[in-house]
């Protein structure tokens, strides 16, 4: 028998059409003939454990062949295989409608895995002619061999072939020949196929592993087995994962997976990547923004669902319900394991704040479900390293940090080491100081002030530690006369002249600095966004900073009594100790002070 036709009965060839509407990337044509070869080989299993196939079915292998000569890529499969009925049905009907029409059925089509016909063709895509080798399972099947070089033109006819299944034989394209090369092929079967359900072998090994730990039941692995399984989806990470999450659901959609809490510096941005989909242990994309809320873009690991919906080419998700939903489970299911954790190790989850303060925090800022789940579980580390609840910090400062209009301050630092003078000022008044220094923090105590009534945070050096917490008897008399503290404060803006200075002469503890300089709470958050937004101000001259000037100071009465000369030296002197304790003392300036230093050294 030997048949020949036309595939479509328009005259417009669909191939090219179907080339470039279907597929964005050219090497998942290897994915999507593989991934027909399995769910061939899937179905064939099932028919008999029904009792409908007494065949051998043991290995079940898909085997993949190259050769150089020809120019060819062999995909062989043990699976159902097809009668030349079949394959009129499976290979050519898809274009029976024409190209318009085909786009128009299948752009919306979301359950792609094993879709025979429509995977099949992406083999034009790197072939300019394909060859189908064919043998059904049925009972007195006869073996067919279908022949197509791109055109709407077939062939269909009997051949001879012994086992049950099917061989697609690619004739690669003088643009695609860089696919005959065994590395190229083994990266691409490596990034999609390492966990198909049936052994795929190529250049005589097995390379996939058909049974990915998340095919597993929860109770059932080992913390081992999660570390190993880590290990093998990224060979390179050689920090150990601090938690994970197993996913397990059947309804109302289906969804595994296994979600890895990775080692975390200090950037938060989310990496894209981390996380790989899968269809069916099929790998479709790393491209999961919808699926994974954004702050769990900063986790690692793997999920799989064929209740994904995905566009033709499987590359992209589109947002419907389905997709919703699993995002929403699945920030349930992390949080549920982040509290877990809290509640029955507290210590483990202390130790690893660190790290996983930052995914909290993110995922409090930007889901507000997360931040009702976690908020009795968010921490605060205080400047001893002691790790407390916000509940029970609140209490533990509120007898002494409460201002006269009732507010909990919470005083935190940025840098404790920079900021070491205010946090032993602090501590000299009995107020506790909380360590607050990743690039989250600032937009984390913004978010913390709207939740939680009644409560302040004030950076360590905003403020002397006199006016951080504003109470109704913490004014100090002054020792100077008015005219005198005029007069100093109008020395002080005559000598460091930057206008963009508020210089205030407070009466404070002469125990504490003679000049300080101060940016405000509301400056600094202002601050920290024109940082983030690439536009920081480096130079301290730009930044409009409080002088604070203790009137009480030795140092600062003596000023009035001295030379103009010295008046001069000491004031710059001073000045630039209060940048020193800012880390803003740079360039020209420093060499200045080192050397005002050293004269004045060597003078005494």
């Amino acid at each position: 028998m030997q048949e020949q036709g036309k595939i479509s009965i328009h005259t417009e060839n669909i191939f090219p059409i179907i080339k470039k509407f279907l597929y964005s990337d050219q090497e998942v044509f290897l994915r999507e003939l593989v991934a027909n070869a399995v769910d061939a080989t899937q179905k064939l299993h099932h028919l008999a454990t029904m009792g409908k196939y007494d065949g051998n079915i043991d290995k079940g292998e898909i085997v993949i062949t190259t050769n150089e000569k020809l120019n060819t890529i062999t995909i062989s499969d043990q699976g159902i295989g097809m009668t030349g009925d079949e394959v009129k049905k499976y290979i050519n009907q898809i274009a029976f409608s024409g190209a318009t029409a085909f786009v128009e059925k299948y752009k919306n089509n979301n359950n792609l895995i094993g879709c025979f016909g429509l995977g099949f063709y992406s083999a034009f895509m790197v072939a300019h002619k394909v060859e189908i080798h064919t043998l059904s399972y049925q009972k007195e099947a006869t073996p067919v061999r279908w022949s197509c070089d791109g055109s709407t033109q077939f062939t269909l006819e009997n051949t001879v072939k012994k086992n049950v299944g099917t061989d697609i034989v690619l004739h690669l394209t003088a643009d695609a020949k860089e696919y005959i090369e065994k590395h190229k092929i083994q990266s691409i079967l490596d990034k999609y196929c390492k966990f198909l359900p049936s052994p795929i072998v190529f250049d005589g090994k097995t390379i996939n592993d058909t049974q990915p730990l998340w095919i597993k039941l929860p109770n059932a692995v080992t913390k081992e087995e999660y570390l190993s399984f880590y290990k093998k989806l990224y060979p390179l990470q050689f920090q150990e994962p601090l938690f994970w999450v197993h996913l397990n659901v059947d309804y109302p959609f289906k969804l595994t997976g296994i979600l890895y809490f990775p080692q975390m510096n200090n950037d938060f941005e989310p990496k894209k990547g981390k996380i790989q989909l899968y269809a069916k242990q099929v790998f479709i994309t790393s491209e999961v923004e919808h699926i994974v809320p954004e702050f769990l873009m900063l986790m690692h690991g793997a999920i799989d669902s064929p209740d994904i919906p995905l566009n033709v080419s499987r590359s992209f998700l589109q947002a419907d319900s389905n997709v919703k939903k699993i995002n929403t489970y699945i920030t349930k299911k992390v949080a549920e394991k982040l509290y877990a954790t809290f509640q029955k190790e507290r210590n483990l989850y202390e130790n690893k704040w660190s790290s996983i303060g930052t995914l909290i925090k993110y995922g409090c800022i930007t889901q507000e479900p997360f931040y009702t789940k976690m908020q009795p579980a968010i921490l605060l580390k205080s400047i001893d390293n002691k790790y407390y609840t916000v509940n029970e910090y609140i209490e533990k400062v509120k007898p002494q940090q409460t201002d006269k209009d009732q507010n909990t301050i919470i005083i935190y630092a940025t840098h404790a080491t920079k900021q070491d003078i205010y946090i032993k000022r602090c501590q000299e008044k009995n107020y506790d100081v909380v360590v607050l220094d990743h690039l989250i923090d600032q937009h984390f105590i913004n978010y913390l002030e709207q939740k939680i009534d009644k409560v302040k945070f004030k950076n360590v050096d905003s403020s002397t530690p006199n006016l951080l917490i504003e109470k109704n008897n913490t004014t100090q008399q002054s020792v100077l006369k008015k005219d005198e503290e005029q007069k100093i404060k109008t020395l002080f803006e005559q000598t460091i002249g930057n206008t963009k200075n508020n210089y205030v002469i407070t009466a404070l503890d002469e125990k504490d600095l003679p000049l300080m300089l101060n940016l405000s709470e509301e400056m600094q958050r202002i601050q920290h966004i024109s940082v983030e937004k690439g536009n920081l101000m480096e130079n301290p001259e730009n930044i409009p900073y409080t002088v604070t000037i203790n009137a009480n100071h030795p140092i600062i009465k003596k000023v009035i009594t001295i030379t103009t000369e010295e008046q001069k030296n000491t004031i710059q002197h001073l000045y630039d100790l209060a940048l020193l304790t800012q880390s803003k003392l740079q360039g020209n300036a420093l060499t200045q002070f080192v050397g005002r230093s050293i004269a004045w050294m060597d003078k005494n």
